[in-house]
């Protein structure tokens, strides 16, 4: 017979989870990253028009090579909170890897035919960046002004460059986003009560 067992509480976690406020801002926030997941697919297929370009595809790692002359930023790696992995460098990391991505489809959205669905992609990700902020500023110690995000610069000298650039930023963000959503899935309390009944 399996038991439910619970570790020590994480460090940092306790006030953030335990606050109603905090805890509807991760609800939203989750609800937030789940619109992004499912929006990808049909955004990626609206503005792709290569067949080669696959967004769930092994054939995309041998892009590294070309992400690389592009200028293509990686994410920041989001990990489990625990006691090397603050709470509050989880949340700046989140909030970095979102606006890093914002960054990069404002960089080729000028350059797509097909804009309306990166638009209101880019618009979802702003918002949920606001509300990782604000979770971000209950876990800070003091008040720290968050950096605006830097204007991505990449070498897109041609339309197979920027296929290929919006192809890996959709990408590159539906992996980081199902690491959001691993992340605020363990800040979310109602999904500990509905586990635990």
């Amino acid at each position: 017979m399996a038991t439910l067992g619970r570790g020590a509480p994480l460090p940092g976690r306790g006030a953030l989870v335990e606050d109603p406020q905090s805890q509807e801002m991760v609800k939203m926030s989750r609800d937030l990253i789940e619109k992004i997941l499912q929006a990808i697919p049909d955004t990626h297929t609206s503005c792709i028009h290569s067949q080669a370009l696959q967004l769930n595809s092994t054939e995309n790692a041998k892009l590294a090579m070309i992400a690389k002359t592009i200028g293509m930023p990686s994410a920041p790696v989001l990990k489990a909170v625990s006691e090397s992995y603050t709470l509050e460098t989880c949340l700046k990391h989140m909030s970095e890897g979102l606006q890093l991505h914002r960054a990069l489809l404002s960089s080729v959205t000028p350059r797509l035919e097909n804009k309306d669905k990166v638009i209101s992609l880019q618009a979802d990700i702003r918002d949920l960046v606001i509300q990782v902020n604000k979770l971000l500023k209950k876990v800070q110690a003091e008040a720290v002004v968050q950096p605006s995000p830097t204007p991505v610069a990449l070498s897109l000298p041609g339309d197979y460059e920027i296929q290929v650039a919006a192809h890996l930023t959709l990408v590159q963000l539906q992996a980081f986003g199902q690491d959001v959503v691993r992340c605020l899935r363990s800040l979310d309390q109602s999904n500990e009560e509905e586990t635990e009944s």
